[in-house]
């Protein structure tokens, strides 16, 4: 009885463990994902890409432009700083959630040497 009931309690915490790691992963998905509707897209996600060339403007203190897989791509708004290395055809990852047929991010990351950095990163 009592290796049944330590077996028990292995199994929750193991599970319990497994469902935090899960939930703090930082997976994103591309716009051909999107496009197939294989996200929730009234939800908060994270989206990975290229900026597309040519497809940066600015309107005060808001950015407009394209995030493009080569395959599928969707415009983005973003309103605030962006990185020191946010770039035209250089990778981002955007967290935020679709309004209508855009994107709205309310975070944007860009890439550097394989890492991806928030503004202001020091790391």
């Amino acid at each position: 009885m009592l290796i049944a009931f330590q077996l028990v309690i292995f199994v929750v915490a193991l599970y319990m463990i497994l469902d935090a790691l899960n939930q703090n992963i930082n997976l994103y998905v591309t716009p051909s994902e999107i496009k197939l509707n294989s996200v929730n897209a009234n939800k908060v996600f994270k989206v990975g890409g290229l900026v597309k060339l040519g497809s940066v403007w600015n309107k005060k203190l808001t950015t407009f432009f394209t995030i493009t897989d080569d395959k599928s791509e969707f415009n983005v708004q973003y309103q605030g700083v962006l990185p020191g290395l946010f770039r035209e055809g250089k990778g981002v990852i955007i967290e935020g959630y679709f309004l209508e047929e855009r994107f709205i991010a309310t975070n944007v990351l860009a890439k550097h040497d394989e890492n991806y950095r928030p503004l202001g990163s020091n790391v």
